[in-house]
């Protein structure tokens, strides 16, 4: 039988407002254990992760390296502790950040596609299509800025190492050979009141740049931030629905409008036409036995 340990990385969830305990729960059914390097954080993180009471979690702590902000360098070093730590008795490993979550309607898919590819040794990984929500769980983004795909489920290879600033992995520097799984990340990174947004946002542009964004001088308006968007017309997991209910604002999004240069606008609309995102950045290889 396949074993399956998850992992992940996170500072500040409850001050930040990451849906940490639904990432967490939406990845368990898949995992026989899943660890947490946990970040100095000084807020609730710990205690909210320990109520959750699964025996399958164990929390590893960590203190972020400051020197190594530049373009989201850190995030990448947080992952490859969580990686490191999984043990060898486990042949594949599920990565899902803070802000993404699992729909149980693709646990078949995922469980499926793993057990057809565990024997193909030169299958690195898989890919997962995504679901990026912006502003409310109204909204998805549909332009060019938003990654279609990435690898979310790698073997469990020490030689694979978390790429640039976490989205993706290499191997020894080359792009992972990967099978893409029907099943998708919902990305709720996007998704927060506007005042918590302003404290997420200045947090990432710190550990990108080491740029800090004047509160007095700065309000987040979802309503003219975004290039170009489109209504949502699935279904939330399961595990967000308490998250949804709860939320307590309001924005409304004229989706016809367009926000971009006429070169990006050009790529979009042939994009939205053909189906075909021309000069498509990928950062993994498609499996292929030829």
């Amino acid at each position: 039988m396949v074993k399956i340990c998850g992992f992940t990385f996170v500072k500040n969830a409850v001050k930040l407002d990451f849906p940490l305990v639904e990432s967490i729960l939406s990845a368990l059914p898949l995992c026989e254990k899943f660890i947490v390097v946990l970040g100095d954080s000084t807020d609730g993180t710990r205690e909210l992760i320990k109520n959750l009471g699964s025996n399958k979690i164990q929390i590893i702590d960590s203190v972020w390296d400051e020197s190594q902000k530049t373009g989201g360098r850190v995030y990448a070093l947080e992952t490859d502790k969580a990686f490191q730590a999984v043990g060898p008795e486990y042949d594949w490993c599920l990565y899902i950040q803070a802000d993404e979550v699992l729909h149980e309607k693709d646990y078949p898919a995922i469980r499926d596609t793993i057990a057809k590819w565990d024997k193909q040794k030169d299958v690195d990984g898989f890919l997962f299509k995504y679901c990026h929500f912006y502003g409310t769980f109204d909204y998805v983004g549909n332009s060019r800025k938003w990654y279609r795909n990435e690898i979310r489920i790698i073997r469990n290879d020490k030689s694979i190492m978390s790429y640039r600033d976490a989205q993706g992995f290499r191997k020894y520097g080359r792009k992972l050979s990967v099978v893409p799984i029907d099943a998708t990340i919902y990305h709720y990174g996007w998704v927060r009141q506007p005042a918590l947004m302003k404290q997420k946002f200045n947090t990432v542009k710190r550990y990108y740049s080491g740029e800090i964004v004047d509160f007095d001088a700065f309000e987040f308006d979802y309503e003219n931030n975004f290039d170009a968007l489109m209504k949502f017309q699935g279904t939330h997991p399961e595990v967000m629905k308490n998250r949804i209910r709860l939320k307590n604002w309001h924005i409304n999004i004229d989706t016809s409008k367009i926000h971009m240069k006429l070169k990006y606008k050009i790529l979009y609309y042939i994009e939205i036409y053909f189906g075909v995102r021309l000069f498509e950045y990928k950062n993994y290889r498609i499996y292929s036995k030829g």
